[in-house]
């Protein structure tokens, strides 16, 4: 009970709470300590079951104090608090209350949490602080939904929105503060649409007068463009011109000049007494040296070239608005820009030249499922400098007819048939280049033939081991699954670039069956009917780490850019999370360091289609320190700097190269950074920006073997102000270049942060050097010299072209058995290209390349670069992430097994295998280092994988699960895991919405574990028996089971611990009535329940109803509605992906904490459950023992024991007890079986001592 002062105190931080006041004071015993406490409260008149939002803490008490502004919660969090929670609580990490520290803190329902350290005790600050909300109950209900509005748009192809509203009713009047909102949205809105608009032309008109008297002239005619709408434009030319005129002409020019007279050729008018001056610049200011001149009529005829200043000057052109100027620059885009007149004989032309930049694809066709006779339109569009003008379509590789489709950005099919089924994809140029779209397929299902097959296909889920059904021994059984297919479903509108719905194969009807175990049963939803349904939409979500190359420093606080837009900003140590449009193929991400002491790097992300989380460990390079150079010197800085090495190259900057933004040349000092990635450091690898690809003249993506990448970084010793350069030089050193077939092919590019995509810069030209620059004492060497302009891009390339391309096939386990059907999607298989050191194939030199795919249900295909005539000429090292855990490669030491590491012999030797721990039992396991050896096509034991051609990647994605592959998987004990309504957590398309489905929300997913503490020498499997608790639809039914085998703690003898799974209570899939689940804890063996978590059994106490726990080999409890902590033994993780949630769940359980991660299990702290699990004492003679000592009379008790077990089995007495009974068998019924049935049953109960 509490005391009168308890009292007082709390209905005062009531008021202060939900009136969102200032700090609250309290005073204790010996009225000298403040404190502030933030505590919970419920309304009395308050109906229904709330809920508790996980914890959150987004700011550490340095600087000023501890800030957990509600603002910012909900900017990171979005969603997950409410709009008006009723409560809030506070406690330190250690989890102490916020009214026990004696801090003076503050809080209010409307601003968050708050710690000042200036208001504290002198010498002490703030405590960290996490807080977490209530959300109001349910006192309110929504009215039905009113009906559609108009559509806000009544123009013809154009998409608007449409609107429907409903109400908020409250059932209680209650004060405003203290009624909660309804759950939801007051208003809808849906996307609304018009037909496409039309533009069609009218009939040609009469061919007008013929424009020369004499000689040939020109005559036109015209027609008119009909639309409806001025949006859209008529394909073609509005008017058509036709050469006349038969009779010559006079030798006397008859061109007709408004201003000046005509050119000598006839061609042009000339004004000689105008001169026209121009100044052409570059974006940056700089002046732009070389530029061609021309007239825009005749732009291949060069009027004049830039000087050193970038000014021109052409005498006679007239100044009339007419008359266009054509500037061309190699690099910049081509610009045409019109004179003006002044009214005196001299004009000036001011141009800016944009860098040219390559095409690329922002918007990719999409995959369409369609009825025969129907209709699609894919969409492509391009940017680039200059803008693609030219767009076209194919089918399978074939070009399509522009005439016949009439296509420009966008393609048309329509009355579809059978035929027209496949790839189709886009290519766009312009000056500046080519770039093909990822393809796009379409399936055209043929009249008569369903959408979706109805039948179910097979789909084998295993049972627990303990259930063996009669009759046929087996430990699956068939639960039947929709298969994994698009279809076509009813669209609302069928002409958009993206429909509005995707449409799948899923279930339609379900029954429940009973599967018998022998000695229980088991309840399933069983599969029986499929149909075409809408597709659920997983949210995608881009989750990971930023740290540096060196020492795994996190980029704090750093901004995080998509495009030109900001998209969010790393935490305190450096994660980040990003939720991006579905079917979203490339993603490119730029790090930016606000504070400047990394290198903005940009990262290509390659994702799943299916949706969920993906995790990536993003690796950035810690800036070069400044040096001081001055700008009127001739400069040369160093690339690479290892001990005992020469550096790969040179940068040589001449003398006043450097410029300001405005063109100025800069004089004076310069802080110079320029950080060199070196290939010979294989921990700089992962920090490489872009993925090392370039796009060729077809539009083709191809890769890069790089040779070292550098960023430069020049600025204004004042005023920190980027300076640019110009005329820089970059010297190779041709010693590093180990194959000599690449030295001619060498060439310097820049890197696009926009599209993450290479572009060539500069080629090599041979240059022999005395000394090395002053950097080496060696008589002569010969360097590959190129030159650059350092404008607008910083980061730069060393690469080859490398055309010796494969692709090496990589799958990922849930475990070391290997099991086809357990293979694991969404994880990170990460490439290193090696280049050996001569003569020591084992010792790689210098890595090339670095790729990371993603694995899907059949494996990943990953690109590489490999040798047909060399087997070492390349080597690779291959490693494996998923949600931030590394998994581990298959063995190879003592001895290579072809059967463990999925290749077989003798491919396996000429690859040569090698597992990271090889050599060195200590080293880490999760990672492998192979030949990358061409398979030859001539060789049969070379075609079946697991390295592929590189022209043949669709052999290596469709590669059946028995060819050859390496191998990663998960280190795991042994567990299990039953739903009755069968989930596949690698594909979210196979959920199911069911009362009694394990994961009610495919939107959310939220993982529950309790850590059970185990005392006994040996490990211990654990089970977990999940049924139905409050839900009038689940009471007493089987949501799963899940089994697990406790974890050995190295650090304590005869001590393990298991995290074991359990279903965690809330809404169910409905989302209209909360479901406490029984939850029924039960070890294997002689085990008996030596302690209860004291937190959680007072929980569970103060939340009725409370289960029984007489019987102290196992524990019930319902389960707790808010998310626990590590102090109560609970953790509860919430994530778009219900693998990412289960480990970082785990990760947090093993470490015993409520924000940690290990792989190492901790019981001496978090720990729910405690039981103690005795190895039995042997008390009698074994069988053996007996027949050597007494044979006799053994054997006649051996007669006599089977003699009365066939009388048992002729009454039909049961024979088999099982080691975990389900609700059809209770704990009774396992006890009325004789001791001798006991003794001799297959699987036997373990007796308690």
């Amino acid at each position: 009970m509490l005391g009168l002062n308890e009292v007082a105190l709390l209905l005062s931080v009531m008021a202060s709470v939900a009136l969102g006041q200032g700090p609250v004071r309290t005073r204790g015993p010996s009225d000298r300590t403040r404190r502030a406490a933030l505590n919970t409260f419920t309304d009395a008149q308050a109906a229904g079951v709330t809920e508790w939002t996980s914890w959150f803490n987004i700011d550490h008490p340095g600087g000023n104090g501890d800030y957990e502004r509600l603002e910012a919660i909900r900017f990171y969090y979005r969603e997950r608090v409410c709009a008006r929670p009723t409560a809030m609580e506070a406690r330190t990490t250690d989890w102490v209350a916020a009214a026990d520290t004696g801090e003076v803190v503050h809080g209010s329902l409307e601003k968050g949490f708050w710690c000042i350290n200036r208001e504290q005790a002198r010498g002490r600050v703030c405590s960290n602080y996490h807080v977490r909300f209530q959300c109001p109950p349910v006192q309110s209900y929504w009215t039905n939904w009113s009906e559609w509005g108009a559509c806000s748009t009544t123009a013809c192809d154009d998409v608007g929105i449409k609107l429907r509203q409903r109400e908020c009713v409250n059932t209680q009047p209650m004060p405003l503060l203290l009624v909660p909102a309804c759950l939801g949205h007051h208003s809808e809105r849906r996307e609304c649409s018009n037909p496409p608009c039309t533009a069609k032309w009218g009939p040609w008109g009469r061919w007008g007068a013929c424009s020369a008297t004499c000689g040939v002239g020109r005559r036109i005619r015209r027609r008119t463009c009909a639309r409806t709408s001025e949006t859209v434009r008529c394909a073609g030319r509005p008017a058509e011109m036709q050469k006349c005129g038969k009779s010559p002409c006079p030798a006397k020019c008859q061109l007709v000049c408004t201003e000046g007279r005509p050119s000598e050729d006839c061609s042009r008018c000339t004004c000689d007494d105008h001169v026209l001056q121009g100044d052409v610049r570059a974006v940056t200011g700089v002046p732009v040296a070389g530029a061609r001149v021309a007239l825009d009529s005749q732009p291949k005829v060069t009027r004049a070239l830039t000087d050193a200043n970038g000014q021109f000057r052409l005498e006679g052109v007239c100044s009339s608005g007419s008359t266009l100027i054509s500037i061309r620059k190699e690099k910049f885009a081509p610009l045409t820009v019109s004179t003006s007149s002044n009214g005196t004989a001299r004009s000036w032309v001011r141009a800016v030249l944009r860098s040219a930049e390559k095409p690329y694809i922002v918007k990719h066709p999409e995959d369409k499922v369609r009825h025969e006779g129907g209709r699609a339109m894919f969409c492509c569009k391009a940017t680039g400098s200059p803008a693609p003008d030219k767009y076209y379509w194919y089918h399978n590789g074939t070009l399509l007819d522009r005439k016949q489709y009439k296509y420009e950005e966008d393609l048309v099919l329509w009355s579809l048939k059978p035929e027209q089924s496949g790839q189709y994809y886009c290519k766009t140029s312009s000056s500046a280049g080519s770039i093909k779209s990822s393809p796009a397929l379409l399936t055209v299902i043929a009249k008569g033939k369903p959408a979706c097959n109805s039948s179910p296909e097979t789909h084998l889920i295993r049972l627990p081991m303990d259930c063996v059904q009669p009759g046929t021994d087996s430990m699956h059984y068939n639960a039947g699954r929709c298969p994994h297919n698009k279809c076509a479903g009813s669209l609302d509108f069928d002409m958009r670039c993206r429909d509005e719905a995707g449409f799948c194969c899923g279930v339609q009807d379900t029954e429940s069956r009973i599967i018998d175990c022998g000695s229980y049963s088991l309840p399933i939803r069983a599969v029986t009917q499929c149909s075409c349904k809408k597709c659920p939409q997983p949210t995608v979500l881009v989750r990971g780490r930023v740290v540096t190359a060196d020492n795994d420093e996190p980029l704090r606080f750093g901004h995080i850019y998509i495009g030109k837009e900001r998209a969010g900003t790393t935490g305190y140590q450096g994660g980040f999370t990003l939720q991006i449009p579905p079917d979203t193929q490339r993603l490119v991400v730029n790090f930016v360091d606000p504070t400047e002491r990394f290198l903005d790097t940009p990262k290509v992300f390659i994702l799943d289609k299916k949706g969920g989380s993906i995790y990536h460990n993003v690796k950035v390079m810690r800036k070069q320190t400044p040096i001081d150079i001055n700008a009127g010197d001739s400069n040369s800085i160093s690339l690479g700097e290892i001990e005992g090495e020469d550096p790969i190259g040179q940068l040589v900057i001449p003398p006043n190269s450097f410029h300001k933004d405005n063109g100025e040349i800069y004089e004076g000092t310069v802080k110079a950074s320029v950080t060199f990635i070196d290939p010979r450091n294989i921990t700089t690898a992962a920090a490489a920006p872009g993925d090392l690809n370039f796009v060729d003249g077809e539009g083709d993506m191809l890769p890069l073997r790089t040779y070292g990448m550098f960023s430069v970084d020049f600025r204004d010793e004042t005023n920190k102000e980027v300076l640019g350069a110009g005329g820089v030089q970059v010297l190779l050193d041709t010693q590093h270049i180990k194959m000599p077939e690449h030295i001619p092919k060498m060439k310097l590019w820049s890197l696009n942060p926009d599209t993450g995509v290479w572009e060539e810069e500069s080629d090599f030209a041979y240059t022999t050097t005395a000394g090395g620059h002053g950097r080496s004492k060696r008589e002569e060497r010969t360097f590959l010299i190129g030159n650059m302009e350092i404008r607008e891009r910083r980061l730069f390339n060393l690469d080859v072209p490398e055309n010796r391309r494969c692709y090496v096939k990589v799958r990922a386990y849930m475990s070391d058995k290997f099991l086809a059907s357990e293979q694991l999607e969404g994880v990170v298989i990460s490439l290193i290209n090696l280049e050996p050191k001569p003569g020591f194939s084992s010792n790689p030199r210098a890595w090339g390349r670095f790729d990371s795919v993603l694995t899907g249900s059949n494996g990943a295909c990953l690109p590489a670069f490999c040798d047909a005539q060399r087997p070492d000429a390349y080597t690779a090292y291959v490693t494996a992430m998923m949600g931030g855990e590394e998994l581990e490669a298959a063995p190879s030491a003592p001895k290579m097994n072809p059967n463990i590491i999925g290749v077989s012999q003798p491919y396996l030797d000429k690859i040569d295998y090698q597992r990271s721990d090889h050599e060195d039992p200590a080293l880490k396991k999760t990672a492998f280092k192979i030949n990358l050896a061409k398979p030859n096509q001539n060789n049969i034991d070379e075609t079946n994988g697991p390295i592929y051609p590189y022209a043949n990647l669709i052999g290596c994605e469709n590669a059946p699960v028995d060819a050859n592959h390496f191998r990663f998987f998960r280190v795991e004990k042994d567990k299990y895991e039953y739903n009755v309504v069968p989930f596949e957590e690698n594909d979210l398309t196979t959920w199911t919405g069911d009362y009694l489905s394990w994961w009610p929300n495919p939107q959310e997913f939220r993982a529950c574990y309790i850590k059970v503490k185990i005392h006994g020498q040996k490990e211990v499997m654990v089970r977990s028996r999940n049924l139905g608790g409050t839900h009038r639809e689940t009471k007493g039914q089987l949501y799963g089971i899940r089994d697990i085998r406790s974890t050995r703690d190295m650090r304590e003898v005869n001590t393990s611990a298991a995290c074991l799974e359990f279903k965690c209570s809330g809404m169910l899939f409905d989302q209209a009535e909360v479901d406490r689940s029984i939850i029924a804890v039960l070890p294997q063996g002689n085990c008996r329940r030596t302690g209860t978590n004291s937190l959680l059994q007072e929980y569970l106490i103060k939340h009725p109803p409370v289960a029984q726990n007489n019987e102290s080999q196992g524990f019930t409890m319902l389960a707790p509605v808010d998310p626990l902590g590590h102090n109560y033994g609970i953790y509860t993780v919430t994530d778009q992906n219900p693998r990412v949630a289960k480990e970082i769940a785990i990760g947090r359980c093993f470490d015993g904490t409520s924000d940690g991660f290990s792989r190492e299990m901790k019981t001496d702290s978090g720990v729910a459950l405690t039981f103690s699990c005795p190895e039995r004492q042997i008390n009698r003679e074994s069988l053996f023992q007996r027949l050597q000592t007494n044979p006799a009379q053994t054997l006649s008790q051996m007669a006599r024991s089977m003699r009365e077990s066939e009388g048992m089995q002729a009454q039909g007495l049961p024979t088999r007890t099982m080691a975990y009974p389900l609700e059809q068998q209770g704990r009774t019924q396992s006890r009325r079986v004789a001791p001798a049935t006991r003794r001799r049953a297959p699987l036997r109960t373990p007796q308690r001592q």
